[in-house]
This record gives structure tokens, sequence and C-alpha cells, in this order.
């Protein structure tokens, strides 16, 4: 019967953390992508996506439809204020993102509208009229 020595390291799973802290703190801020949170979903007439998107300015937004796919593009700038004197926190992410989705056929995309409230921008994709269901009712004779 053979014995073979296994080797612990109890400090290995502290140097993964302090390698990927390392890696996140020597990133140039805003080269890490973000991606905006964003709910589908789907009513008789329409789908309809809600992506969160605070503090970002309609010019930085872009919304194209094509092939069947639904590209969502944007940027959120880091603006610094002057007068501040010194951030003891910074969470969010900044910079470019991109978010791609499926379009369905049933969907008229020279139709889809879009509005940005209150940093949610909704996107409203109209059914076609023959993909919207339809209740039709049978005389009996």
């Amino acid at each position: 019967m053979s014995t073979t020595a296994v080797s612990v390291d109890p400090f290995q799973g502290l140097r993964f953390f302090e390698d990927a802290v390392t890696r996140l703190m020597s990133e140039p801020r805003g080269s890490r992508p973000w991606s905006p949170a964003v709910d589908i979903f789907e009513t008789e007439d329409a789908v309809t996506l809600k992506a969160d998107l605070p503090d970002v300015k309609t010019e930085d937004i872009d919304i194209r439809v094509e092939n069947g796919t639904m590209t969502l593009k944007g940027s959120r700038k880091f603006e610094r204020d002057e007068n501040a004197k010194g951030y003891h926190r910074i969470e969010r992410s900044y910079g470019e993102f991109v978010r791609s989705f499926a379009v369905p056929n049933s969907v008229e995309t020279d139709k889809v509208a879009a509005e940005y409230k209150n940093g949610v921008l909704t996107i409203t994709l109209p059914k076609k009229e023959t993909a919207k269901p339809r209740q039709v009712k049978v005389a009996i004779q």
C-alpha cells in the first residue's frame, strides 16, 4: 500500500483573493466593461425592454435593430467634481456598454419606440397584427 503526501496550502484562498484585488486595482479606470440591468416582458401587443441607465445622457445612447438583433450601446462618463475633497469609494462602473438581444419575427421592427425617464430606458417593440392573439366568436347553428 502506497501513501502519497498531499500538500495543503491554508493561504491559497487568501492569495487568490489578493491576486484578484491587485488586478482590479491595477486596471485603468473605465477599462472594465459594464452591463446595465435589463428586464424584458411581453404583452399581447408588444415586447418591452427596460434598462437601468442612471446618469447616462440620451445623446450617449444608441439603439439599433438589424437582422433580427436589437443592439443597445452607450456610455456613462465619470465626471469628477472639482469641489470634492476626495472620493472614499467608487463602486459604479463607467465607460462603454453594449447589450444585444434577439428580436422575434413577430415584431414590427420599423415601429420600435424608446422612452428615457428617471434613468430607465423603455424600448417598446410592437407586435405585427398577425402575431397578436385573436378571439373569434363562433356562432352555433
